[in-house]
């Protein structure tokens, strides 16, 4: 197959049966990153304050939670695809940082740190093998997954620190976009956050989870005009990953079981939770959402 599907000046078809166009249709497949080599690595607020806690990685504990994780998705009804392990790439298991997904296949991406620059390896191979079409290769700098989301059909989000993804990469997804007639917002925000998915996630149709302490008033009315309601979280529910979610799709929910608020506040909307415990994991940086890169989700255009 062709490595690139992406027509210059848009019009470029649909993924076939692959691809999303937002991130809370019915999920059917779903990509991990492998729990094999996993191991907290320095170069982030959630990791640096995890040291300064005192807290220790416990490798048979994180592999007990991620198999919990992977049997909430499948009690959910999702196939779950997993990337073939390299023991040179520690921090593998956040498979939504080397790749997104689009309407129109999925899209290669650059991660900043070294020790996660030779991530998209292992993820090219999987889409190639999978004859999942490629949209194109991200050429302008590093875009981290983790900063991206396909809000619904025609409005895309893709957030910018300076240092994970920088600003001249989401000019270049933002040209793409355009040209297929979608809307891509890009959102300035402070590298402390480390992603967007840090300060705001989808449940389902209309509602967002957000750190309203952390985020712009600008993004606020943003996603209002846009008709997007928001669940509140509060600083320290931030940064324990407590918006790092991922929508299954029919009013159901994937959320850390950590974030206890977030959970009561989804319940009282009527959602479905799956709270699997993912603590060891998200110490070390990353939550449910980090893990997971949608590959195939029900059309709600």
């Amino acid at each position: 197959m062709q490595l690139r599907t992406r027509i210059e000046g848009g019009g470029t078809p649909r993924a076939g049966g692959w691809g999303v166009d937002s991130e809370y249709g019915m999920l059917r497949d779903v990509l991990i990153g492998p729990v094999d080599h996993f191991s907290w690595q320095p170069g982030n607020a959630v990791a640096a304050r995890a040291a300064r806690l005192g807290l220790r990685f416990d490798f048979d504990a994180a592999s007990r939670q991620y198999a919990e994780m992977i049997d909430a998705y499948r009690q959910a009804g999702v196939a779950v695809h997993i990337l073939p392990p390299d023991p040179q790439l520690p921090y593998q298991i956040f498979a939504r940082d080397s790749s997104a997904m689009t309407p129109w296949g999925a899209l290669i991406l650059q991660p900043q740190k070294a020790y996660r620059r030779g991530e998209y390896a292992a993820c090219l191979r999987f889409y190639l093998d999978a004859g999942i079409p490629i949209y194109d290769l991200i050429t302008a700098g590093n875009l981290e997954g983790g900063d991206f989301m396909v809000l619904k059909p025609g409005v895309a989000i893709c957030g910018y620190s300076g240092e994970r993804s920088i600003e001249p990469a989401v000019r270049q997804l933002r040209t793409w976009f355009e040209a297929e007639g979608w809307e891509l917002h890009g959102y300035a925000f402070d590298p402390h956050f480390l992603h967007l998915d840090v300060q705001m996630g989808m449940l389902t149709e209309g509602l967002a989870v957000v750190c309203v302490e952390a985020v712009e008033p600008e993004l606020l009315d943003w996603l209002r005009a846009r008709r997007i309601r928001t669940i509140a979280i509060s600083y320290a529910d931030s940064m324990q990953l407590g918006s790092n979610v991922v929508s299954l799709g029919a009013d159901r929910v994937l959320v850390p079981a950590s974030s206890r608020n977030l959970i009561a506040a989804c319940r009282a909307e009527g959602l479905t939770v799956y709270d699997p415990d993912v603590s060891m994991i998200s110490s070390g940086g990353g939550a449910v959402h980090c893990m997971c890169q949608a590959l195939r989700r029900d059309s709600v255009a």
